[in-house]
């Protein structure tokens, strides 16, 4: 999964594409997610990152990567 090249982010999560227009605000965890896409992570390394960070449980956290990485296929915003 890689990000568009022609996405604009902020550091507060907000995302926009300007070849659709469209935008939306993510949360703390979405922002970091598209931080490391940025910085061209495999989901793999997202989730080692994230799940370290936030001691989050590692199944519960792919299942809900694999449902944000659906949402951002929406957005046009990854490839």
């Amino acid at each position: 999964m890689t990000l568009k090249k022609n996405i604009a982010t902020s550091e507060e999560g907000f995302v926009f594409n300007p070849g659709t227009g469209d935008s939306f605000s993510t949360n703390t965890i979405g922002g970091d997610i598209i931080a490391l896409l940025k910085d061209n992570k495999s989901l793999k390394e997202i989730s080692e990152i994230i799940c370290k960070k936030y001691d989050v449980d590692k199944d519960q956290f792919e299942k809900d990567l694999d449902d944000f990485e659906s949402q951002l296929k929406d957005y046009a915003i990854i490839d």
